[in-house]
């Protein structure tokens, strides 16, 4: 029996043993609490987080910078408040959401640093900096955010925001951490890697009560941050607002380039949004009501809108057929029969008058030749092979792709191919009748503002063009450093194009009047979207143009929404835009007020009314 007493005895002892040996491993290994809780007795780490690079406009002008803001950090096991009630009211939050923060830190790491509340203003920190000592386990951080010149430019310049666990995973770099902000669209998404900059850390000696003694073993650990390289963009700025004030209360685009380098003047994409609002705490609320915005106030019209091209996809035809040697610049085809509908009279026309007049049977034997050339004598096999001659052709323009822009989101538009076709045609079972409304910019051809705009530097290029961008360099610490592009010739040759370009600026004159400049002579297209949309008949106004015609300075396409025929709303907008930047001022002299005209938006009444009239119902 003593014998048994023994033995229960030792077993005790040595299970006490066991569990203190276990939990010793866990304090030790397992448990890294007491770690964290002992090196912050000595020592805190701080980020410094970088300086984003700046954003300036071809003109230096400043576009978007960085103000202050800060972090409220959070170590859960270092708090200590008397008054809760007290800290509620000086952060402005409710006892809840001080509930919440405090768990979700919690969750995180007892003995960590974790945000409590982000992206406090600089304002609102100077209210709260005296006050804050007082509350252990919490600190400041500081850091950026987002400020923009003026509110222009969104859908452009993009926004940032914080990092999300894909974008976390699939990052290659180990760069970033968890609370991170990172470009989400735009330029700041394009251009992330040049912007962000290297983030820094700093050492400071605390007491066991967290309190801030000095630096850390003189710095020694200490890494400086490194700021982001600014971006020196295209844009003219003065030049991006006028067009976005001309485009307040429509919808469409404009896209404005300089032919000779492939540089955007200015993109606007109507309606937009402030991008202001896009930044600081109030992200995630304005956010979700732009983006529920049923004008799509997110969507960028310039690059991503898709538009059957009309008209201006005549001079398309022109080069196609051309380059092809199907046609001469000189040479008279005479349309004796009407083979599709055409507003222009039968008779004799050369590609200068073609254009001038914009005559559709003109366009329709040019693009025929091209299709039929007699490759093969069954009919339909010979209209597939040359279909897919003519879709080769119209890609090279920049048509049917992404022309590669510099920011995200760009649509590629369709040129259609006998591929297209078969599918939809078995048995090969189609002919150039039966794809005939290409011709005249219509069927299943789509284009994008930015490839119209690219189109219209082509021509005053005379045969080249430079890929349309919004950022020509980098700048750090007062060194520059230029991003070289080349020249792209999609056709043959360009000595056919002052017979184009000829035919574009009668057809300015005859079909645009009133989007003449004063003293400049411009070479312009006008067109007609049709607009695909059941139960909307007002078409789109379509306006293809450069100017000076004869040294051209900028290339342009307008977009107008449900506002008709292009002569008007587009023609007019994109004369005052062109004026603007070769003038740098409007000549408001002549009967025809032309901003008052454009601003006044009486072309489109009709469309306001039946809107207002479906909202009533």
């Amino acid at each position: 029996m003593l014998q048994n007493r023994r033995y229960i005895i030792q077993g005790l002892f040595i299970l006490i043993g066991v569990v203190f040996l276990v939990k010793l491993f866990a304090l030790q290994v397992t448990d890294d609490t007491y770690k964290f809780r002992a090196e912050r007795n000595s020592r805190l780490r701080i980020v410094e987080f970088p300086f984003r690079g700046l954003i300036y406009d071809r003109n230096n002008e400043l576009l978007v910078y960085n103000e202050p803001i800060y972090d409220l950090m959070v170590i859960p096991q270092d708090v200590f408040i008397e008054d809760t009630t007290r800290f509620c009211q000086l952060l402005n939050i409710s006892h809840e959401a001080f509930e919440e923060k405090i768990w979700a830190a919690k969750k995180y790491h007892r003995a960590k640093p974790s945000p409590f509340l982000k992206k406090i203003s600089h304002t609102e920190y100077a209210e709260i900096q005296d006050e804050l000592y007082a509350y252990k386990g919490f600190y400041a951080n500081p850091r950026t955010v987002r400020r923009y010149s003026s509110s222009i430019l969104a859908n452009e310049v993009g926004y940032i925001g914080e990092i999300s666990q894909n974008q976390l995973d699939r990052d290659t770099t180990s760069y970033y951490r968890s609370g991170d902000h990172i470009g989400l669209t735009g330029l700041e998404q394009y251009y992330e890697p040049e912007l962000r900059g290297e983030r820094g850390a700093k050492y400071k000696l605390i007491n066991v009560n967290g309190i801030q003694k000095g630096v850390y073993k003189n710095g020694a650990l200490d890494t400086t941050s490194i700021a982001g390289r600014n971006l020196i963009t295209t844009i003219d700025q003065e030049l991006q607002k006028y067009a976005e004030w001309l485009m307040e209360g429509k919808r469409g685009s404009i896209v404005a380039i300089e032919p000779s380098t492939g540089e955007i003047l200015a993109m606007v994409s109507s309606p937009s949004y402030d991008p202001n609002k896009l930044s600081g705490r109030e992200f995630s609320n304005n956010y979700k009501l732009i983006a529920a915005d049923t004008n799509k106030r997110l969507f960028n019209r310039a690059i991503m809108a898709k538009y059957p091209p009309g008209s201006i996809f005549k001079t398309v035809q022109a080069l196609v057929g051309l380059d092809a040697g199907v046609i001469r610049a000189d040479e008279q085809i005479v349309s004796k029969v009407e083979r599709i509908g055409d507003h222009a009279a039968l008779g004799s026309y050369d590609v200068t008058k073609g254009i001038e007049w914009s005559s559709n049977n003109y366009f329709h034997e040019v693009m025929r030749r091209v299709v039929n050339q007699g490759d093969d004598p069954n009919l339909f096999k010979d209209s597939r092979i040359g279909m897919d001659r003519w879709a080769d052709a119209v890609r090279k323009f920049g048509f049917g792709s992404p022309l590669g822009i510099d920011i995200a989101g760009e649509e590629p538009g369709l040129v259609p191919d006998a591929d297209y076709y078969d599918a939809i045609y078995p048995k090969h079972s189609w002919a150039y009748s039966t794809v005939q409304s290409l011709c005249i910019g219509q069927g299943e051809l789509l284009v994008t503002p930015i490839q119209v705009a690219n189109l219209a530097a082509i021509i005053s290029n005379q045969g080249y063009y430079i890929k349309p961008h919004l950022v020509k360099g980098f700048e750090k610490d007062g060194a520059v450093e230029m991003i070289d592009f080349e020249k792209i010739y999609p056709g043959k040759g360009n000595e056919y194009y002052p017979a184009i370009i000829e035919g574009m600026a009668r057809a300015a004159k005859r079909t645009a009047s009133l989007a003449k400049i004063p003293g400049i002579e411009i070479a312009g297209k006008t067109g007609t979207a049709e607009n695909g949309i059941k139960d909307e008949t007002i078409d789109h106004s379509v306006f293809m143009a450069f100017a000076p015609k004869d040294n051209p300075k900028i290339a342009i396409s307008v977009y107008v929404e449900n506002a008709g025929w292009g002569g008007l709303a587009s023609g007019i907008t994109a004369s005052l835009v062109m004026e603007k930047f070769i003038k740098g001022e409007i000549d408001h002299s002549g009967w025809f007020k032309r901003e008052e005209y454009i601003r006044k938006s009486e072309y489109l009444k009709a469309v306001q009314k039946g809107n207002e009239e479906e909202q009533d119902n």
